[in-house]
């Protein structure tokens, strides 16, 4: 008889749905409903300057006729579509039901969520008399959604061998795709946060819901995977959401971008392997 280490089989978020949900709230109420958040936030809207100076402008999808990185404009719908078919095949392909349905659920509460709570529940009161464009409400980022639900849904699906990847992968979508918006106007920082902080509260959820057969196996990650992978989303965010006519702008927009990113690879499990008690034989 021998015995060995064995490797812990699944793990749980770090940090629970409810805490996640209090993050959102606290986000919306600071950067949202106080006179200090919303002349914070107005300040980087530069009246008249629009999204034209952004270095992603011409991928945003503002411009006549121009192509937009998914999920910007015209492509919001496309992507979520195409999204959701690559869940439901690997679903079908790895017979994965239990993940297959919490990951499905992921993206549809995140998307659907975000837009009532952006279009009903949370309004954006007018507290600085600020110009009609800056009044309509914007919190969650519905935008920022589409990624970041997606990716967790397709990290609840993958293999425990690909998981990391799919994470690095996604973490950079979600850093470029915040930072574009940000960059053409099209949202705030707290709205990109905000939208993040709703995935990680859903996937969180959805997680804990699952039975332990059914959680995510624990993940093995080269070690220089986490390094390269906030490395690239903080290129990303930089590139997108760099702007001509303001480098304070560019950092503040960028670094929002790059905190969702990291928000996504802290929530995803893709933590490494543990030794646990000994395996007898």
């Amino acid at each position: 008889m021998t015995t060995e280490p064995s490797l812990s089989r699944t793990i749980r978020p770090r940090v629970s749905a409810p805490l996640y949900l209090l993050g959102l709230l606290a986000v919306y109420l600071i950067a949202v409903c106080t006179p200090f958040g919303q002349r914070a936030e107005n300040a980087l809207i530069t009246e008249n300057a629009g999204g034209e100076p952004a270095w992603i402008y011409h991928w945003s999808g503002l411009v006549y006729d121009s192509p937009a990185l998914p999920p910007l404009d015209d492509t919001a719908m496309p992507t979520l579509v195409a999204g959701m078919a690559v869940i439901v095949a690997v679903t079908l392909v790895r017979r994965c039901w239990w993940q297959g349905c919490a990951a499905a659920g992921v993206v549809m509460v995140t998307l659907g969520v975000a837009e009532l709570l952006s279009k009903v529940i949370l309004p954006r009161p007018d507290l600085v008399d600020a110009r009609v464009s800056l009044t309509e409400a914007s919190f969650p980022s519905g935008h920022a959604a589409i990624p970041a639900g997606l990716v967790f849904g397709a990290v609840l699906v993958a293999s425990p061998r690909i998981r990391p990847y799919v994470t690095a992968a996604g973490m950079l979508w979600l850093a470029v795709t915040a930072g574009a918006v940000q960059a053409t106007y099209q949202h705030r920082p707290s709205d990109v946060l905000g939208a993040t902080l709703l995935a990680c509260a859903c996937y969180s959820l959805a997680v804990r819901l699952l039975p332990p057969a059914a959680a995510p196996d624990v993940t093995r990650r080269p070690r220089a995977l986490p390094a390269i992978a906030l490395a690239l989303s903080a290129a990303g965010a930089l590139a997108t959401g760099a702007r001509n006519d303001s480098v304070t702008q560019s950092l503040v927009f960028a670094a929002a971008a790059f905190l969702c990113a990291a928000l996504l690879w802290a929530e995803g499990p893709v933590h490494t392997a543990r030794r646990t008690r000994p395996a007898v034989r």
